[in-house]
């Protein structure tokens, strides 16, 4: 067993990730013709420029992540295993395995169990029965402070086995009620709303947020930088911290991207027209932190 302390933190220094490389995920053009429509894509992603804007993101990632893990091409998995995100959450001492509440999704948690055992990164618990949950869904204010959005992809049995879970792990847990928006079959998670920068600074998207927990963040002390309506909606409250206040984000979000370097962070961008915007999955999505320092 590998000795070491995983991530339980949304913000600390990012040593080891988890990503999919879109070749294995994306396929080619003539899948993603057949499958984008079936997986609710908002366009069919191009291919070739797919790979182009992945090299662009890896790049970036490669600078500043030591460990990099891929998971495998398998055909139990569709287009969404791209965004590596979503199928496990891990905490300090190990993964906990979810089952999404995206049906198309399911079969992806029972690859990435295999992956992490073959790598003997430890699993610490996973959901069963009627529960299903989206790692997008649960965010870690702090290291002992636990948020989980309730909406269409994580239930309340999800909850309660979280809770469960991660119980000598967590002094607050704390569930947030996520708005019906755009419907069940859009992909609304609590970090399309929330994103952790740095352990006193957030990404926000206030507008949909329920006002005790927006009271929550504020009494924390955590500022929060609100992203405009238009940008929320090319993915600008989609932000990855490298380390604190060290962030990557879609390009073209630039009042976000302003505001960002006027709290003192440190900003990088990719173009994720193709890979992130197309699928709605940004640079969170697109990563599973496995070690955070």
């Amino acid at each position: 067993m590998i000795r070491v302390s995983y991530s339980g933190s949304m913000v600390r220094k990012l040593e080891h990730v988890i990503i999919k490389h879109p070749r294995d995920a994306f396929i080619s053009q003539e899948h993603l013709r057949n499958e984008w429509k079936r997986f609710n894509y908002i366009e069919e992603p191009n291919y070739e420029e797919v790979l182009d804007e992945f090299n662009q993101f890896l790049t970036i990632l490669e600078n500043h992540v030591a460990h990099i893990d891929y998971l495998p091409v398998s055909k139990q998995t569709g287009l969404d295993s791209i965004y590596a995100h979503d199928p496990v959450k891990f905490t300090k001492e190990g993964a906990i395995i979810l089952k999404s509440g995206k049906e198309l999704r399911q079969p992806e948690a029972k690859v990435y169990k295999q992956f992490l055992q073959e790598k003997n990164i430890p699993i610490i618990g996973e959901l069963t029965g009627e529960a299903v949950s989206d790692a997008g869904d649960i965010v870690w204010l702090d290291n002992r402070t636990l948020a989980v959005g309730r909406g269409y992809r994580t239930n309340d049995e999800a909850i309660r086995q979280l809770k469960e879970i991660t119980a000598h792990l967590v002094d607050e847990f704390i569930v947030v009620q996520l708005p019906h928006d755009q419907g069940e079959d859009e992909c609304l998670h609590l970090m399309s709303i929330i994103s952790m920068v740095d352990h006193d600074l957030a990404v926000v998207h206030s507008r949909l947020m329920p006002v005790f927990f927006r009271q929550l963040l504020l009494k924390r002390g955590i500022n929060l930088i609100e992203v405009p309506e238009k940008e929320y909606l090319t993915l600008g409250c989609n932000v990855l911290a490298l380390e604190p206040r060290v962030c990557l984000i879609v390009s073209g979000n630039n009042e976000t991207k302003r505001k960002l370097e006027a709290a003192g962070a440190t900003v990088f961008e990719y173009k994720g027209i193709e890979i992130s915007y197309k699928g709605t999955g940004g640079p969170t999505c697109l990563t599973c932190p496995v070690i955070r320092n």
